[in-house]
């Protein structure tokens, strides 16, 4: 239900929105730096100094990825109670966190590697009922109390982002569904968790739509993933519709790419309808939640078909007019509005 899972663009509009980093994030991580020249400079030693590197390279991502976490929510998230609303947040810090720990491209894989393990632990301390090390993840303290969270989805987001260091494709949609399980679903679960409605049902229908929402930001970020050395959309399909990996960098997206995104569009436009029902099932304020996390999905795929699937010449991002509209329907009926 939160498009959170990659961190790679600003994904379906949801409840949450998540701004470009601001001048304090670039100050914390260059501190981190200038701290980390200043202690080079007083150890002796090439081993040690290297060694001191890495660890202040780790800390630096971790400083980043804690202070772009603090977004702030649009204007479905602006219309819950302070204390979901808060809890929301708290996970959302997190997984926004971890992913952009395991995106941080100015730092060797073993330097992202390391920094996940470090949320690893914290995750340990803060489950075993010690205090935390990072803030993003001492913040989750309270929500985990409270609501009995359990540890297995936060690991999870850890899980997709050490799979990221060394997994750059998908032979099939059966793997990335498999991906999914770690990157998407575990955040639609802690979301369940939060709200109090976490009943076998509705936890396979916000497994489907975290899927679908994860699916959608891929299409809108074929070309910037694919910059990255990424690609998700699974191998076979890349075949079958006689698209290679150097389409996906081209300044335009060629017919054979178009009708491929729109194939896998339309998986992610049957996993989210799978939110009417959850959306029907809730209500009050998880219900405006939920609605607006599946209408945003909704709303960006109604954006790709409208630009031809043509994701490369420009971000195609949906209208929020659009969201507005998707999400009133489903919160007053339980649909999921009208196809295009």
């Amino acid at each position: 239900m939160l498009p959170l899972s990659s961190g790679r663009g600003s994904g379906p509009a949801s409840p949450f929105r998540v701004r470009r980093p601001s001048v304090e994030p670039m100050a914390r991580w260059v501190g981190a730096h200038t701290r980390t020249r200043a202690v080079y400079r007083r150890c002796p030693g090439p081993a040690r100094r290297a060694r001191l590197v890495r660890d202040a390279g780790v800390v630096a991502v971790i400083e980043m990825g804690q202070a772009r976490a603090g977004e702030n929510f649009s204007v479905a998230g602006r219309l819950l109670p302070a204390t979901l609303r808060r809890d929301l947040l708290a996970i959302y810090a997190y997984a926004r966190s971890v992913d952009d720990i395991g995106d941080e491209g100015s730092l060797a894989a073993p330097d992202r590697l390391a920094a996940l393990a470090a949320v690893d632990a914290d995750l340990d301390r803060l489950f075993a009922g010690e205090h935390p090390r990072l803030g993003f993840v001492a913040g989750l303290a309270g929500t985990v109390a409270v609501h009995r969270l359990p540890r297995e989805p936060f690991a999870d987001l850890v899980a997709a982002n050490r799979q990221d260091q060394h997994v750059s494709s998908y032979a099939s949609w059966a793997e990335l569904r498999d991906y999914c399980r770690l990157s998407a679903e575990p955040v639609g679960r802690l979301v369940l968790g939060v709200v109090g409605a976490a009943t076998a049902d509705r936890v396979a229908a916000a497994d489907r739509v975290c899927t679908g929402l994860q699916v959608v930001e891929h299409l809108q970020d074929v070309g910037e993933d694919a910059r990255a050395g990424r690609v998700y959309l699974p191998a076979d399909d890349l075949a079958r519709f006689g698209v290679a990996t150097a389409d996906l960098t081209a300044p335009t997206s060629r017919r054979e790419l178009r009708g491929l995104l729109a194939f896998e569009g339309a998986r992610a436009r049957d996993l989210l309808e799978s939110g009417s029902m959850l959306v029907s099932s809730l209500r009050g304020a998880p219900r405006l939640a939920v609605a607006g996390f599946v209408a945003g999905g909704l709303a960006a795929l109604d954006a790709l078909a409208g630009a031809g699937w043509d994701v490369l010449v420009e971000q195609v991002r949906p209208r929020r007019s659009r969201t507005m509209a998707l999400t009133a329907s489903l919160v007053a009926r339980g649909t999921a509005g009208p196809r295009r």
